[in-house]
């Protein structure tokens, strides 16, 4: 056998294996979305959104309460966790660069904090915020879901607006437009799909996190929107009910991990046509 001919046969074999692990791969994952929809679907009814939790044995049971505790503190981490992620990401293109040595700890820091397991950060934050306080809280999961998203807009802000050609930058200056302005209007401008791509994956990041939420704004299973105390989340609620020995709540597990699975798909899914969009143009 020749050279060229084992070059083939190589080329051959690796892609059978590389074909066969991605099917059993997809199979794998559409085997899970199956039944979860299957599952999910079922469990949907309108007394979910209309009722909050109850013992179990009650009809008028949902998950009112951990729909909107869910939206509290996510929505409170976005507002704060995106704004530091584009700041700091621009500082880090625009003002570090890549040469400044400040600017790479930063990015080695954030890419460790990407990988990190989310329970450690929940455990972080429960030495620094909730010992100290005595007692969980909103607040507490809202620190540990912002700890967790800005890195992910961090790095993806500051990729996105290193791929802007520095002859925009040049071209605005060389008008006698000040930095701020060559940012704003010009970088930022250029690279804002990719910045809210990195928004979309940071929120679906966070929205599907349970393990911080046990070590920080635990649960409840009433409506509460007093931040100071310990507030329900739609993650804990699935896993809380899901785990539990009763049908009934059980089938509030199988609707909350679908509302959940649906909302973090279609954000990942938003977020990818965004990118094909961009790539586009």
């Amino acid at each position: 056998m020749t050279h060229t001919e084992k070059r083939i046969l190589t080329n051959k074999i690796v892609m059978v294996l590389s074909t066969l692990s991605a099917a059993i791969g997809i199979a794998f994952l559409l085997w899970i979305l199956s039944v979860l929809v299957i599952n999910g679907i079922e469990a949907i009814n309108w007394n979910i959104f209309i009722y909050e939790g109850a013992p179990p044995g009650y009809e008028q049971s949902g998950l009112k309460h951990a729909l909107i505790g869910q939206l509290l503190l996510v929505g409170i981490a976005t507002l704060i966790g995106v704004p530091l992620g584009i700041f700091g990401g621009t500082y880090l293109s625009e003002y570090g660069g890549l040469k400044s040595r400040l600017a790479n700890v930063i990015r080695d820091v954030s890419d460790i904090m990407m990988s990190a397991p989310s329970i450690v950060i929940g455990s972080f934050v429960y030495a620094i915020f909730v010992a100290p306080m005595g007692n969980f809280s909103g607040w507490a999961g809202i620190i540990a879901l912002t700890i967790i998203m800005v890195p992910v807009i961090l790095r993806t802000t500051d990729d996105m607006l290193q791929l802007v050609p520095s002859t925009l930058r040049e071209a605005a200056f060389a008008l006698g437009a000040p930095k701020y302005k060559v940012i704003l209007q010009v970088v930022i401008r250029g690279a804002k799909t990719g910045i809210l791509t990195g928004v979309l994956l940071g929120v679906a990041r966070v929205s599907g996190e349970t393990a911080p939420l046990l070590f920080t704004s635990f649960n409840d299973n009433f409506l509460n929107t007093d931040l100071s105390q310990p507030i329900a989340s739609l993650t804990v609620t699935m896993f809380n009910y899901a785990t539990s020995p009763y049908e009934d709540w059980q089938k509030l597990g199988w609707a909350a991990a679908f509302i959940l699975s649906m909302f973090i798909l279609g954000l990942n899914i938003l977020g990818r046509l965004i990118l094909i969009k961009r790539k586009r143009k």
